[in-house]
């Protein structure tokens, strides 16, 4: 079958586009093609600097006859509903046929030629095309990423006639904007195109592109003695860029390896696309780079390592200039410009956050085995880089050079590790901080980005999170997770609203409003005075409050207040602050973690269902839960997890409908005269489970738990095998039924099974 070849040449297509264009081209023609019924058998698209190309295999040179069996008025309907019916369809009143009172014509649609298709297919792509950025140039109308040059389309052999906005369908492709003779060849099929493609020094497939730069790198850092130091991601743009990578090792300045070897690598990375380089024997950075060229120089690339070197050694200058100019300033004395940084317009300043980040540290310090006043500092001082001429100029080192900075002050290794790591984990693959102050700090770090912006209502909306809290959620649980920190989500929460009372000073005055405590202080109180720490008090309890409540300073002391407050309650002004009532927002967050819990344990292989079973007994402890998850998904797994399963559904099923009609019998039941043998046993049976299951559950066994419960399995499908529920007598209906009210809460002291899918 024939083989469509498409090629969208265009001045250089942004590297951090190309991969999505693929897809997206693959994606429309394989939609277009399959919508005409010419779905072809293989699909495949590429991407480099100045093309997109693709090529599909096995379609179909014509459309497929269609036939349409359409329906019609009724014969009874007026001339008037039938004459219209035949202008629709083409036909005659004789080409119809009636059935059962209604007419019906058979149409029959002789398929077009795949050229012709093709021609209307591939113009409205490109004017559709979903470039997140595009531009017109000259006086057409057409967006394209970049000005859009010619449009190959061959099917068949042949070439597809067509235009789009002027620019008419060719049958040729170019080479190397600058090596080779840069003259249009013929093109007929994909393979001539590739290899004719090569030969004029374009690499078409970015993985081929991709290996040629690893394998050449590090055979030149081989021949040196060195190592290169691999990265994905650059690999990525870089191949991107070049149409003919050339690997080229150039030297810098030995002296700019007194930098943060973060901070080279980051101006490498980011300014010049370098990668960097190291000493296999000490593993620390060595003075040189290799770069990629996209040409083959006639001197190896001399004069171009030159240049490179040059302008790194620019880069790196500014940012030696940065380094130095940093460390005359303390980490303590650049809290005060924070002041001036807004976090959110709802949340305050950076400073302020700071102050809740540090009496959070504080109070999550206990939880992890931290030195509270440890934690506390390292969180006072872990934004303080952000106003560092260094994180300015590379924000991606903001936490990281505060470390460093830290470290240049002499302050302590724990503090030191701790702001520098406080973001962590920042993705699925970073590292999870492991030393308890390090953890209290990035605990509370994520604990306040996310509790904070849903106490504001301004939670993920779909594939919308604009503050990361899909992020900070799965940070809370891999350092929970991974420490076993025992921190039940309710009472994380009420940390960070208890950390709000670090707005409670002798040098401001608050106002929290709820429906039960207004507290207002006019004036500067000493902070021991009884006044001061009854305010306080009243506060915290506002705080935790099932009602909306308002935080504002007043004028006097920089304090503002609410407008919506009361006559006679406090002076009228701007709210500083709302947040939504404390239970509320526990529920959420809590809700949230879980979703994020699930994604996370479904990444790991275990079922979201059993996440549902565990959170349905009410706890928030993550780490309970999951030890919970992992003993069910292991019990699950064996005959008598899966058959008492089903014997608890049956059970819940009676049960369930037992309801229906009114309350259930309550308290255990009993041993009855002339009771069959598989009662009797299931009640022995429960009655010695029940109490071994709440005791193994309690001491948190829970796969002892669950392996007491398989004893229920036996006694469980002997009992609805040979006995009646629902028996004619009332008392032993009512034992019965009291029976499997006690399975289901013996099994539920683990898990809500009836949650549980399978």
């Amino acid at each position: 079958m024939p083989q469509l070849l498409i090629e969208l040449f265009s001045e250089e297509i942004p590297a951090r586009m190309q991969a999505q264009a693929a897809r997206d081209l693959d994606r429309m023609v394989r939609e277009r093609l399959a919508a005409a019924g010419l779905e072809p058998k293989t699909l495949r698209s590429y991407a480099g600097p100045r093309r997109l190309t693709l090529v599909a295999e096995g379609v179909a040179s014509a459309q497929p006859d269609r036939k349409e069996e359409r329906k019609g008025p009724r014969t009874s309907a007026p001339d008037a509903a039938l004459e219209g019916f035949l202008r629709s369809t083409g036909l005659t009143r004789d080409q119809l046929v009636e059935r059962d009172g209604v007419w019906f014509a058979d149409l029959t649609t002789t398929g077009r030629a795949t050229a012709e298709v093709i021609a209307e297919i591939v113009p409205d792509i490109i004017r559709n095309f979903p470039w997140p950025k595009s531009m017109t140039w000259g006086t057409g109308t057409l967006r394209w990423v970049r000005p859009l040059r010619h449009v190959l389309c061959v099917f068949g052999g042949a070439p597809v006639p067509f235009d789009v906005d002027g620019i008419a369908s060719v049958d040729f492709a170019v080479g190397h904007r600058f090596m080779g003779s840069n003259r249009p060849f013929r093109v007929k099929s994909f393979a001539g195109y590739r290899s004719g493609l090569e030969r004029r020094f374009v690499l078409l497939d970015a993985e081929d592109r991709k290996l040629r730069i690893l394998v050449e790198a590090r055979r030149l850092c081989a021949d040196r003695g060195l190592e290169l130091v691999e990265d994905a991601g650059l690999l990525d743009e870089v191949a991107g860029l070049v149409e003919w990578p050339v690997p080229i090792l150039g030297d810098m300045d030995p002296d700019f390896l007194s930098l943060p070897p973060e901070v080279i690598r980051t101006s490498m990375r980011n300014h010049q696309k370098y990668f960097a380089v190291r000493d296999p024997a000490t593993g620390r950075l060595a003075p040189h780079f290799v770069t990629v060229s996209n040409i083959a120089a006639p001197d190896g690339g001399a004069v171009i390592a030159a240049g490179n070197a040059k302008v790194l050694s620019a880069r790196l200058a500014d940012a030696r200039f940065f380094w130095d100019e940093d460390r005359k300033v303390s980490l303590e004395s650049r809290l005060e410009k924070l002041k001036s940084v807004t976090f959110h317009a709802r949340l305050g300043t950076l400073a302020e956050r700071v102050e809740r980040l540090e009496r959070l540290a504080g109070a999550l310090s206990p939880r992890v085995g931290a030195d509270a006043a440890k934690a506390a500092l390292a969180a006072r001082l872990c934004k303080a880089d952000l106003t560092t001429g260094m994180v300015g100029e590379f924000p991606e080192l903001q936490g990281l050079m505060g470390g460093y900075y830290a470290i240049e002050e002499k302050l302590t290794p724990v503090t030191a590790e701790a702001i520098r790591d406080h973001y962590r984990p920042v993705g699925p693959s970073d590292q999870v901080p492991d030393r308890p102050v390090t953890m209290a700090v990035a605990l509370a770090e994520k604990l306040d980005t996310l509790t904070a912006f849903f106490a504001i209502n301004e939670k993920p909306t779909g594939s919308r999170d604009p503050y990361a809290l899909r992020r900070a959620a799965l940070g809370v649980i891999r350092i929970l997770l991974t420490s076993e920190v025992r921190a039940p989500v309710r009472e994380l929460v009420a940390d960070w609203y208890r950390s709000l009372r670090c707005f409670v000073d002798p040098g401001r005055a608050l106002y929290a409003s709820s429906r039960r405590t207004t507290g207002y202080l006019g004036s500067r109180p000493r902070e021991d005075s009884d006044v001061f720490l009854t305010y306080v008090e009243e506060f915290e309890t506002a705080l935790l409050e099932a009602e909306p409540m308002v935080v504002a300073i007043d004028a006097d002391f920089d304090i503002r207040f609410d407008r919506s407050a009361a006559a006679g309650e406090a002076p009228k002004g701007e709210v500083l602050y709302r947040f939504r009532p404390y239970p509320e927002v526990s529920a959420e967050v809590l809700d949230f973690l879980a979703e994020r819990l699930k994604v996370s344990l479904r990444d790991q292989g275990r079922r979201h269902d059993l996440v549902d079973a565990v959170f349905a007994l009410g706890d928030d402890d993550l780490v309970r839960i999951n030890a919970r998850v992992e003993a069910l998904s292991d019990f699950l797994t064996t005959e008598d997890g899966a058959n008492l399963l089903a014997g608890y559904r049956r059970a819940s099923n009676i049960l369930k409908a037992e309801e229906k009609k009114g309350d259930l019998p309550t308290g255990p039941a009993a041993v009855l005269p002339d009771a069959p043998e598989e009662e009797t046993a299931l009640v022995a049976a429960v009655a010695e489970t029940a109490p071994q299951v709440a005791r193994l559950s309690d001491a948190e066994d829970f796969a002892g738990a669950l392996r007491a419960l398989a004893a229920l399995r036996a006694p469980v499908d002997a009992f609805f095998e040979k006995v009646l529920v629902n028996a004619e007598d009332p008392g032993d209906r009512e034992n019965r039924l009291k029976l499997l009210a006690q399975v289901r809460a013996a099994m539920s002291e683990v898990a809500d099974f009836g949650l549980v899918n399978g």
